[in-house]
């Protein structure tokens, strides 16, 4: 398993197969940060991919091996899934889930989990919380200083000691939420980016309320689900989209420490949240 960092995709893929020595098409590839042209000249950041060959043609190649190597010696069959299969509902019986785990079906996880922690570089905190709120506090207001809505001066402080809350308010703020908050999720991609990237601090964006509102509407969500892990053990959440899912994260992770709480995604890209006993079986 390799990871390869270039402009775009197409170099990054390019750049694997010749690395692992095989064709594009028999790559295995996780995306791990898609590459964009950043805003007003800020953010801009490259394609990042973990790449592997998938098994069957790693099979292949060890199977002409052994048969040059030593021609009598038959191998024996493996029986190799589909691991790029993703669930679109969820498996009622708790047998059908532990088949899935042992079978190795890859699930797309949170960004906790997303690749393995080897290939993760190690990024450690070396600014002072209050010298980076200090920083951004500037920064951001300079860069929404012409932004054609009223808004007030953007307030920055230190949520915790590894997340800075950055607000939003004034006459126009509610216009940056935009329609079912698609205005909010990009800000807060961009904002995160940045500050992640730079500082390695966590974001906690809030316009006009908006976060409030949508943790006081999952909190009510999550009751019905709480009440099925009560009794069940286990549960699924429903498709929850941008912020709603790392909120109903957070606050099923803070109910069930002992249980485990990880977000899915469908092949569509579709994100939920699953929770059972996997890590105490």
């Amino acid at each position: 398993m390799i990871k390869i960092e270039a402009i775009t995709l197409e170099d990054a893929f390019k750049d694997a197969a010749a690395a692992l020595d095989c064709s594009v098409t028999q790559l295995a590839v996780e995306v791990v940060q898609v590459p964009t042209n950043g805003f007003l000249g800020f953010f801009k950041k490259n394609a990042i991919i973990v790449a592997t060959m998938k098994k069957d043609e790693l099979l292949e190649k060890e199977e002409l091996i052994v048969t040059q190597v030593e021609p009598l010696v038959s191998k024996p069959e493996q029986n190799i899934l589909n691991d790029t299969i993703m669930p679109t509902s969820f498996v009622s019986d708790q047998d059908e889930i532990q088949e899935d785990l042992v079978s190795g079906l890859d699930y797309t996880a949170d960004y906790d989990d997303e690749y393995d922690d080897s290939l993760a570089e190690e990024v450690k905190p070396t600014v002072a919380i209050d010298t980076i709120v200090k920083e951004v506090k500037v920064e951001i207001n300079k860069l929404f200083a012409q932004i054609c809505f009223e808004i007030d001066t953007i307030k920055v402080s230190a949520y915790d000691k590894e997340t800075l809350l950055i607000e939003f308010k004034g006459e126009d703020a509610a216009l940056l939420i935009g329609k079912e908050g698609y205005r909010y999720k990009a800000l807060s991609y961009m904002i995160f980016n940045w500050i992640n990237t730079k500082y390695d601090v966590q974001l906690r964006l809030e316009i006009a309320e908006f976060l409030k509102n949508q943790e006081e509407s999952v909190g009510r969500y999550l009751v019905n689900v709480y009440e099925n892990i009560d009794r069940d053990g286990r549960a699924q959440t429903k498709i929850l989209d941008g912020v709603l899912v790392q909120i109903a994260l957070k606050e099923l992770r803070e109910h069930y420490p002992d249980k485990y709480v990880v977000i899915r995604s469908t092949k569509d890209g579709l994100k939920y949240i699953i929770v059972n006993d996997y890590h105490n079986n």
